[in-house]
C-alpha cells in the first residue's frame, strides 16, 4: 500500500539534494520517522522529485528562488527545485543531506551547507572520502556537525567495529562482502544489469567496477586508522562468509598488529559486512567456545544485510538532536583510492571519472604515495593524459593536465593539508 503523507510537527526539518535511489529513499523514510520531516529536495532532472513526490502523495510546490522556497516549507509544502544552492541557504531547514553522485558539485553543496551554519550529513561517498577532512575542519569552524549516513556498508561496518572494541576484542580486519567484480565493465556493458535494478549506467558500473567498494573502505580505514594489505585489497572468492579462516592468514597479515580492511567475493550472506577481532585470555576464549564462536584467537562478527536510506537518518538525529557526527575521518587520509586504466589510453584523452570507460579505483595506502602520488579516483575526471598510459597501469596526478583553478582539485589540497599536517587552512 502507498504511504499517504500525514503531517506532524516534527522537531527537524531536512533538505535533500539528488534525488536519486538514495535521494527518493530519504524522502520516503522522512515521512514515517517520528522527529524528521524532508523540507525541500533538489535535482537537476525536476521531473524526478515530482514523479516520486506525487507516487508518494505528498503535497510539494516547485520553486526557484529563496523566498518561495521558504513560503512553500511554511505552508506545509515540500520545496522542490533544480537549484541545490537553494537549500542551504534556507533558514528554515536545519541539516543537508547530500546525496548526488557528483563530486565537483557536491563538494561545492557541502562547503555552501556548513557555511551556512547548517550540518551536513553525507550520502556521497565520493566526496566523503575526498574531502572529508576538510569538512571536518570547516564543521567545526562552524560550530555544525559533519558526518557521514549511517546504513551504507562503512556505517553498518562501524557498528560492529565499535562493538567488538567495547566487548574486549582487538580489531583485526574489517570486511565486505562483494557479489561480483568486473574491473573493466563500463556503461554500455552494464546497461542490462543497471535497467534491471532501475541504476544509472555510470553508478551501477562503478559498483561492478569495484571503485565504490573500495572507496567505502577507504572512508572506513580513515575513520580506524586502518590500512589495505594490497592495492586494491586480496578480494578472494568465497562460498560464505564463514570461509574467511581459510581465505586469509590472519597470524601473516596482523603481524604487526595493524589492523586491515579487506573483502571477499561471491559469498553470502550477499549484501553483508564482517569483522574479525582477536581474543587470546583463556577464560575468555573458553566462553567463547561456549557461545558457538569457534576456539579462536580470531573470531568471526558479522550482519547479513545494511539497508542504506531506511538506517540513514539516525545519523540526522545524531547530528542535530545530540549534536554528535555517527562516523568522521579522525584519522585523516591513511588511505585514498587511486585510478587504474580500464584500456590502452593515449596522450591527449580528457579521462571521464568514475563509473566511466577510462578507469576504475584502487585503495592504497597514502604512505606510499610520498615518492609519486597517484591520481585520486574522486578527481579523475575532466583531466588530460600528458602521456599514454596502458590497460591496467596505475595513473599519477603528473600524468595529468589538471585545468587551473578547478574547485575540486583546490579543496582536495585543503583536505590533504589538514590530514598531514595540524596547520590552519585558508
Amino acid at each position: 500500500m502507498d504511504h499517504k503523507y500525514k503531517k506532524m510537527k516534527k522537531s527537524i526539518a531536512i533538505g535533500i539534494i539528488g534525488c536519486g535511489s538514495m535521494g527518493k529513499g530519504l524522502l520516503y523514510q522522512s515521512t514515517i520517522h517520528p522527529e524528521i520531516d524532508c523540507a525541500a529536495i533538489a535535482d537537476l532532472r525536476i521531473d524526478r522529485c515530482t514523479a516520486f513526490l506525487n507516487r508518494l502523495d505528498l503535497p510539494y510546490e516547485v520553486v526557484d528562488n529563496a523566498g518561495a522556497m521558504h513560503r512553500a516549507i511554511e505552508s506545509n509544502r515540500i520545496a522542490v527545485t533544480e537549484n541545490g544552492d537553494l537549500i542551504p541557504q534556507c533558514a528554515v531547514i536545519d541539516a543537508v543531506v547530500e546525496a548526488t553522485n557528483t563530486v565537483s558539485e557536491g563538494g561545492r553543496y557541502a562547503v555552501a551547507t556548513l557555511q551556512h551554519n547548517k550540518h551536513l550529513i553525507l550520502m556521497n561517498s565520493e566526496i566523503d572520502l575526498i574531502f572529508g577532512p576538510y569538512l571536518k575542519w570547516l564543521a567545526k569552524k562552524h560550530n555544525v556537525i559533519f558526518s557521514s549516513c549511517d546504513g551504507d556498508q562503512y556505517g553498518v561496518l562501524k557498528h560492529l567495529i565499535d562493538d567488538l572494541q567495547l566487548w574486549g576484542f582487538e580489531l583485526v580486519m574489517a570486511g565486505n562482502i562483494k557479489g561480483f567484480l568486473d574491473r573493466y565493465a563500463n556503461p554500455a556493458s552494464i546497461i542490462q544489469e543497471a535497467d534491471k535494478r532501475n541504476l544509472d549506467y555510470r553508478m551501477c558500473t562503478s559498483y561492478t567496477d569495484g571503485t565504490k567498494l573500495n572507496i567505502e573502505m577507504a572512508i572506513l580505514a580513515n575513520v580506524y586508522g586502518l590500512a589495505a594489505p594490497v592495492p586494491g585489497m586480496y578480494g578472494p572468492t568465497a562460498s560464505h562468509v564463514c570461509e574467511v579462516f581459510q581465505k586469509f592468514d590472519f597470524d601473516r597479515l596482523w603481524h604487526d598488529r595493524k589492523p586491515f580492511v579487506d573483502y571477499i567475493l561471491g559469498a553470502e550472506p550477499g549484501g553483508g559486512v564482517f569483522a574479525i577481532g582477536r581474543c587470546d585470555h583463556s577464560y575468555q576464549r573458553e566462553m567463547l567456545a561456549y557461545y558457538k564462536m569457534g576456539n579462536g584467537p580470531y573470531y568471526l562478527f558479522y550482519r547479513p544485510y545494511h539497508l542504506c536510506h531506511i538506517e540513514a537518518l539516525s545519523s540526522v538525529a545524531s547530528a542535530v538532536v545530540r549534536n554528535t557526527p555517527f562516523l568522521q575521518p579522525d584519522k585523516g587520509f591513511q588511505t585514498n583510492v587511486y585510478a587504474y586504466a580500464k584500456r590502452n589510453l593515449k596522450r591527449g584523452v580528457a579521462l571521464d571519472g568514475i563509473g566511466g570507460y577510462d578507469c576504475y579505483g584502487m585503495i592504497e595506502n597514502c604512505i606510499d604515495q610520498m615518492v609519486r602520488p597517484g591520481l585520486p579516483i574522486c578527481l579523475a575526471e575532466n583531466v588530460v593524459l600528458n602521456r599514454n598510459i596502458q590497460k591496467d597501469e596505475k595513473i599519477y596526478i603528473d600524468d595529468v593536465i589538471i585545468a587551473p583553478g578547478r574547485f575540486d582539485f583546490a579543496l582536495y589540497e585543503k583536505a590533504l593539508q589538514l590530514s598531514v599536517a595540524s596547520v590552519p587552512c585558508v
